[in-house]
């Protein structure tokens, strides 16, 4: 049994849902088909579908197989078409996670300029300020938030550092004036950002040696940034955000920092994929992509 071409076959068996359909993709006899099926059984010791003369259906354990044998041929495609040619045309569709308020404030603009570059290339652009697994769910590439980034078998690459700012509306300094210590904040209506990092409820300032974690009073919390701006520029109350979020509302005066002497958390943004030695194509070009956008900035 030849094992790459028994794979295929299982593949295309598996994906068309058709013995005969697999054959004529393939150019095989449909008996060649149903041999390579049998001895792949055989070797794997294990029923990977289900057939009759007139329906198939993968077996559980062929369903997980199928998971691992797609992952395994796509990437030796991949590897494949890198050793064609280090600048070889990226083709084929990218998958890419992204938090949301990233996404939309350092990324979507300059997306069209990016694809005009390489006509063969589609992107799937997944922006959802929820946690993925990228191999699990099908994604060559994510962009993280996290300043404490978990070990994994993924290569992470950083992008930027981006600081925070706490500010307001004028119009919501105006009445109920600006916090001068960071315990202020516990007079003071907060906007919180919900998290699943465990941070979001607590807020960190430094100065020198001296720490002052502030618990959030809030009467507001909300998943999305997005969500957070429009409240602090309706005058509802005020927020800590990462500066890039907020950079153009405090330079045309729609936004007000405050405690400016005392420093926040950071929170590094990565690019994150799969550990491979051979990096497909299309996933270099668009993190060479974003590294550059990261680093206008």
């Amino acid at each position: 049994m030849d094992r790459m071409t028994a794979l295929q076959v299982f593949r295309a068996v598996a994906e068309l849902g058709s013995f005969a359909a697999a054959a004529r993709q393939l150019g095989l006899s449909p008996a060649a088909v149903s041999k390579n099926i049998g001895e792949l059984e055989a070797k794997t010791g294990t029923r990977l579908i289900n057939r009759t003369t007139r329906r198939m259906a993968l077996t559980e354990a062929g369903q997980i197989y199928l998971d691992h044998v797609a992952r395994g041929l796509d990437a030796l495609a991949d590897a494949d078409q890198a050793l064609d040619s280090a600048n070889a045309e990226p083709v084929g569709t990218l998958r890419v996670s992204a938090p949301l308020t990233v996404g939309l404030t350092r990324l979507t603009k300059a997306i069209p300029a990016f694809l005009a570059q390489y006509p063969g290339l589609k992107l799937d652009l997944h922006l959802d300020d929820g946690r993925i697994d990228i191999i699990r769910d099908g994604y060559d590439l994510a962009i993280r938030g996290s300043n404490a980034l978990e070990d994994s078998s993924m290569i992470a690459r950083k992008l930027a550092v981006m600081k925070h700012v706490l500010c307001a509306s004028p119009a919501y300094f105006s009445t109920h004036g600006k916090p001068i210590t960071p315990q202020d904040l516990q007079q003071h209506q907060c906007i919180r950002r919900l998290s699943s990092s465990g941070r979001a409820d607590v807020w960190e300032f430094h100065k020198g040696q001296q720490t002052v974690p502030v618990t959030v009073n809030d009467r507001y919390a909300v998943t999305s940034s997005l969500a957070v701006l429009d409240a602090m520029r309706a005058g509802f109350g005020l927020s800590l955000v990462p500066y890039p979020y907020v950079a153009q509302d405090l330079e045309l005066g729609m936004l007000t920092s405050a405690l400016d002497d005392w420093d926040t958390f950071d929170t590094t943004l990565y690019a994150i994929y799969p550990s491979r030695e051979l990096l497909a194509p299309k996933i270099r070009v668009f993190l060479d992509f974003v590294m550059r956008e990261f680093q206008q900035t």
